[in-house]
């Protein structure tokens, strides 16, 4: 018998609504899972055993299910640090917004999960539960590692370059960064008002979608539902391919011969040459708007502030208002010519990541093959999709119009299967 700790969210979910699964035993066997791994894997910034036994959950579409919750969302029972020694202790009053939505849906928050510092820069000390060596990616790496370990099905995360679809990947799960907006950040400690996003990292496409539905108050559909026809997939290298590792490039052919198979119309499609101003234009916003929000703690408490994420603010303060504005024109120009770019198609199908996870906790990998597809602030989903030369896991990255979710998390699903 399948340990509960293994499980989708929606095939759990499946067996308390017809009682052959209580809400208790798939608590107790995620909790399990926690105590046996948790030391390796350090997934964790809080976790109380006994508070979780203790909380009653609403009856809800996600009732019962074992949730992990990034660290830079807020919580009224639980400390809300920002992976900052600046915020150590703190206790909010509310929930986030999105925290809040997920427990009246039944959802029961196992704990806070790891993120690199104000989710941008210096990691923390969670591990890839593939292999302790390698860094689960960043910045949500706890939430990552513990879909990966079974500590819970889903956890949320937040992306401003690639900071969901990057470790998932990494993780071998799937993540999905929703169109930007689509998920509430009340109570989300905010970095850049532009590219901050909040999303799911789950088992399935289809638990990303119940979700994300339950907490953004949306019907997002049944991916796992079979199409009434084959999608129209235009393959995106995207201008960054020259930073592909061996194993994506075999991985690319591997995929697209795959899709083929699965019926799937292929069609090359590039991103046009002027999108590659996003690589100057993103590291502006994103670095100029952090440090604009991080006003009273490069004020009050810059000695609280690590010397790598102190240079990279004092960067963006010193690249001026003219140029934050210029970037941002940049974004507004490239994400109103998107739709031009996706004429006749379905999706983009391009790389997650670079390659396998990085050696060494001291960097979580480069967000290259992520950060145009934020600045666009259109939706992505990484599935999993067989692994490197080490074994460990890798991603492909399907890639749709802004606002079009449904249909992305849809095809994100018929990908899922066909690469499996």
């Amino acid at each position: 018998m399948t340990d509960p700790a293994d499980l989708t969210a929606t095939e759990a979910l499946a067996r308390v609504r017809d009682g052959r699964l209580t809400t208790e035993d798939w608590r107790e066997a995620c909790l399990r899972r926690i105590g046996r791994l948790e030391r390796g894997v350090r997934a964790f910034t809080v976790h109380d055993a006994n508070a979780v036994r203790a909380i009653v959950p609403t009856v809800g579409p996600l009732h019962g299910m074992p949730l992990g919750v990034k660290d830079v969302l807020d919580t009224a029972d639980l400390t809300s640090e920002y992976g900052s020694p600046i915020w150590a202790g703190h206790r909010p009053r509310a929930d986030a917004a999105a925290v809040a939505w997920a427990r009246d849906a039944g959802a029961v928050v196992m704990g806070k999960t790891v993120t690199t510092e104000f989710a941008t820069r210096r990691p923390g000390p969670t591990t890839n539960p593939h292999d302790p060596a390698h860094t689960p990616g960043g910045s949500s790496s706890g939430s990552a590692a513990g879909v990966a370990a079974g500590f819970f099905p889903v956890a949320f995360g937040t992306q401003t370059a690639g900071s969901i679809i990057r470790p998932a990947a990494f993780c071998g799960v799937v993540g999905y960064k929703p169109s930007f907006g689509a998920i509430p950040r009340h109570g989300m400690k905010v970095m850049s008002e532009t590219l901050d996003t909040i999303g799911v990292l789950a088992r399935s496409v289809a638990d990303c979608a119940l979700v994300a539905g339950a907490v953004g108050l949306r019907d997002l559909g049944d991916p796992g539902r079979r199409p009434e026809r084959a999608p129209r997939i235009g393959l995106c290298r995207s201008p960054v391919w020259d930073k592909a590792a061996p194993e994506t490039v075999a991985l690319w052919d591997e995929v697209a011969t795959r899709l083929g198979r699965a019926g799937a119309v292929l069609v090359e499609r590039e991103l046009p040459a002027d999108y590659a101003a996003l690589d100057a234009a993103h590291p502006v916003v994103m670095n100029a708007e952090s440090a604009r929000s991080l006003g009273w703690e490069l004020v009050a408490a810059r000695g609280g502030i690590s010397d790598v994420l102190l240079e990279r603010l004092e960067w963006g303060l010193a690249q001026g208002t003219d140029a934050l504005e210029a970037a941002l024109a940049v974004f507004a120009r490239l994400r109103a010519g998107f739709p031009v770019v996706m004429d006749g198609l379905d999706v983009l199908v391009t790389p997650s990541a670079p390659g396998e996870a990085p050696e060494g906790l001291g960097w979580t990998g480069d967000p290259v093959f992520n950060s145009y597809w934020s600045a666009l602030g259109v939706p992505c989903v990484t599935v999993p999709a067989g692994a490197g030369p080490r074994g460990l896991p890798l991603g492909i990255q399907i890639v749709g119009r802004l606002g079009d979710d449904r249909n992305v998390l849809g095809w994100a699903a018929f990908v899922a299967a066909a690469v499996a």
